[in-house]
């Protein structure tokens, strides 16, 4: 039999067109939304992985490759000054990657101008507030984890650990003092010390705080030295919110006449101050990059595929979604009590249950003395953005050295 070939119709071919699409490609093996078999992910970072911010952030592409371990093509670049962050994701989009994450909110003005420019490649901005401020770019998202839940829950060790000292005649009422060393007097450093405070306080009511800034996220020797400052201040615990691991080897190294301890932030600091490390705190970036990467790959959009708070391009969550973490309490010296507190306040914040920001205090904003906010009423932390915006020093409890 022959069969004789036709061209089809051009009425016909529509009509048949039109079926198909009304009942959708997917029926005879299409399939619209197609999946990536293989994706190029960027990182941009301002550190390496001698700093612990940028080493926990790097925890990230680990996972990834344990997650997608033929399926992910990773770009790292780091020690990235924030004049020079541009040409690197020129780099990295030239290098065919379908998304670009980068760690320092320096680098979000740079990173949203990207966007704008570049619609096919996805752009993640940590620690930065500005993906909903206009020109809103839907490529162009922002995220955080809920750190002061982490800081509360230090804080609560801390206070714990210089209650037990109280109690055991160690340490008399009037020496509960405690210390942070800072980075800048901004939102980010005054939330968590605050934070970090108010859990001390819930344990220890006797205790107040000293803060030094050292006015540089990264800088071993000013943070190190700070922190000598604080000791001989007489502060007992010294947490930190900056970048190295300066105020760490402080506490360990420090030949003062009283008893050290310290809290740390994005590193377990037992290994560096193994007699003085009582626990640490972080933010696990790789929930939200994970999820990210494979939102991505199926053809999603990112903030549909992301378990958290969800506003605009906008994501942030804390314990309940396991974007916060404590990392090991050290048990040669952690309080008595303090494993039970820890799970305790964990769970606490995952049922919300957990108020941070509130009681008898009133809070001033170092940029404006006429700015106060009266902690009677509630300050709701990250209640619309990842960012955080509380910003305001406690009258009589927190002193800022100069």
């Amino acid at each position: 039999m022959i069969i004789e070939k036709h061209k089809t119709p051009v009425a016909l071919l529509t009509a048949i067109l039109t079926i198909l699409l009304f009942y959708g490609l997917h029926t005879i093996g299409f399939n619209v939304s197609h999946k990536l078999d293989h994706i190029t992910v960027g990182f941009i970072c301002n550190g390496d992985e001698a700093t612990p911010y940028s080493e926990n952030f790097l925890r990230s592409i680990d996972y990834l490759q344990m997650q997608y371990p033929d399926a992910v093509k990773v770009i790292l670049r780091d020690n990235v000054p924030s004049d020079e962050v541009g040409g690197v994701i020129d780099e990295l989009i030239a290098g065919e990657c379908s998304i670009i994450f980068a760690n320092s909110a320096d680098y979000g003005e740079t990173m949203k101008k990207a966007a704008a420019e570049n619609p096919g490649v996805e752009f993640c901005q940590a620690a930065c507030s500005n993906a909903n401020d206009e020109p809103v770019c839907k490529n162009y998202h922002t995220f955080m984890g809920e750190i002061y839940e982490g800081w509360y829950t230090s804080g609560k060790i801390a206070g714990l650990k210089l209650q037990e000292l109280i109690d055991s005649g160690k340490l008399s009422r009037n020496e509960a003092v405690v210390g942070c060393v800072g980075a800048f007097p901004c939102d980010e450093v005054i939330s968590a010390y605050t934070a970090f405070f108010l859990g001390v306080r819930s344990e220890c009511p006797d205790a107040v705080m000293h803060v030094k800034y050292t006015n540089t996220w990264s800088n071993y020797n000013l943070e190190y030295n700070a922190a000598l400052d604080l000791i001989s201040e007489g502060c007992v615990i010294i947490a930190q919110n900056t970048d190295t691991i300066g105020p760490a080897v402080a506490c360990e190294r420090s030949t003062d006449n009283h008893t050290v301890f310290h809290i740390g932030y994005n590193k377990d600091m037992m290994s560096i101050a193994p007699t003085t490390s009582l626990i640490s705190t972080r933010i696990d970036w790789s929930v939200y990059i994970s999820q990210s990467v494979e939102a991505v790959m199926n053809n999603k959009r990112i903030e549909s595929a992301v378990k958290a708070h969800i506003q605009g391009n906008d994501a942030w969550s804390g314990f309940k979604q396991d974007w916060v973490k404590m990392l090991e309490l050290n048990p040669t010296i952690a309080p008595e009590r303090g494993e039970e507190v820890l799970n305790e306040t964990i769970k606490s914040f995952k049922n919300g249950d957990c108020r941070v920001f509130y009681g008898d205090y009133i809070g001033v904003s170092p940029d404006d003395p006429n700015d106060v906010w009266d902690l009677n009423l509630e300050f709701y932390e990250n209640k619309e953005s990842s960012a955080p915006s509380y910003h305001y020093v406690l009258q009589d409890v927190i002193i800022i050295d100069p």
